[in-house]
């Protein structure tokens, strides 16, 4: 036994109240999600002057929108008049200007303030000053990651950290050139559990052989109940008669240019926290971003990305869309029936980990060292 009572083979969890409590989930929006690099928007979803998005980050709304220059901005979604809602939409396209439905302030696509009813007359008013807040954001992978804290952490030992020691390298990653690549398909889930629950479930794959019949077929490694991510470096091999990374195994695209013969016929998945899921493969990339929206509410945005020639000519992309749709409903499944249970008695303390899954201990660390031990 250990000094917490377990067998040497078990590792706690965290206890049930970390995926139920408002004030745990507050914490970890102020701490977490509004302090660290935050993936919000593809950045080919806003290709010209005067797209916006509008994406929820921790308690906050920001408004990513590209310039007249080309270059995209992120703005907190509050005008700085009265603090109305400035756009209510999700997305949307405007010519020169964001106007506030309010009070008809308006602000330029760079957040300065250009004008507003008397404003003529209000001389020592500085449009500069009284422009809309803008928030930190770095461009990689073809996505737009923002940050809100006014001092944001490295983003080279933070994100692209993540996914070096996933790989053993951000080179491994370049190969796959994914700001080049295009959207193939898009889904969103709205998930009915807490985000910590979806990144536990995307970690290990002991819950493989049960509910993935079609991903162990591909992956058969998968069926012994160890995730590609618990080894650093490691991807998983495609079964010997696999063609494709397809929901039946068939011939998929062909490979991408950029990847190597030791990234051929191999599934990568790589955790990037908080909110990030990259599944490699040779001929497209799959690209989880997660927002969540309540202790027991989660949205997951998954973006399936192809080159720029097979996405034009229209080919069809279901065999592979559908291989991973499936593994996601079934993950979803399996974290909203762990949902169910996390304010239950027996689950007070918390669970276990097995040996496959203790590397989701380093995760709980993580967790635990952003928000503190919030649990008396």
């Amino acid at each position: 036994m250990t000094a917490t009572g377990l067998p040497q083979s078990l590792l706690a969890t965290l206890a049930g109240q970390y995926y139920t409590d408002p004030a745990i989930f507050s914490l970890e929006q102020s701490r977490i999600f509004e302090s660290t690099w935050f993936c919000a928007v593809r950045c080919d979803d806003l290709r010209s002057p005067g797209a916006f998005r509008t994406v929820r980050v921790g308690r906050e709304s920001v408004l990513v929108v590209r310039d007249r220059n080309g270059s995209l901005g992120a703005f907190l979604n509050v005008c700085r008049h009265r603090g109305a809602r400035l756009c209510t939409e999700t997305a949307g396209q405007v010519r020169r200007s964001l106007q506030c439905p309010y009070h008809a302030w308006t602000y330029g696509l760079d957040g300065k303030l250009i004008a507003a009813p008397n404003l003529t007359s209000m001389a020592d008013v500085d449009r500069t000053e009284y422009g809309l807040n803008r928030v930190q954001l770095r461009e990689w992978l073809g996505y737009a990651w923002v940050c809100l804290a006014d001092s944001p952490p490295s983003f080279a030992d933070t994100v692209i950290a993540d996914v070096t020691e996933r790989l053993g390298g951000a080179d491994e990653i370049e190969a796959y050139q994914i700001d080049s690549l295009r959207l193939g398909k898009r889904i969103e889930y709205d998930v009915q559990a807490n985000w910590k629950q979806i990144v536990e479930n995307f970690m290990e794959c002991y819950h493989c052989a049960t509910i993935h019949p079609e991903l162990t077929e591909v992956l058969p490694e998968f069926a012994d109940g160890f995730a590609a991510q618990y080894y650093v470096g490691h991807g998983a091999e495609f079964g010997s008669d696999v063609e494709g990374f397809t929901v039946d195994g068939s011939a998929g695209l062909e490979r991408l240019p950029g990847v190597g013969d030791h990234q051929d016929r191999r599934y990568f998945a790589i955790t990037v926290r908080p909110q990030v899921f990259i599944n490699l493969v040779p001929d497209h990339v799959i690209f989880h971003r997660m927002f969540p929206l309540a202790p027991d509410r989660t949205l997951v945005e998954c973006d399936w990305l192809y080159l720029p020639g097979v996405v034009n000519s229209g080919r069809d992309l279901s065999r592979s869309v559908e291989l991973f749709h499936r593994v996601n409903q079934q993950d979803f499944d399996a974290c909203e029936r762990c949902q169910l249970a996390m304010d239950s008695r027996a689950y007070s303390r918390g669970g276990v980990l097995v040996p496959s899954e203790h590397h989701i201990g380093a995760f709980h660390e993580w967790v635990l060292g952003k928000i503190g031990d919030a649990v008396a």
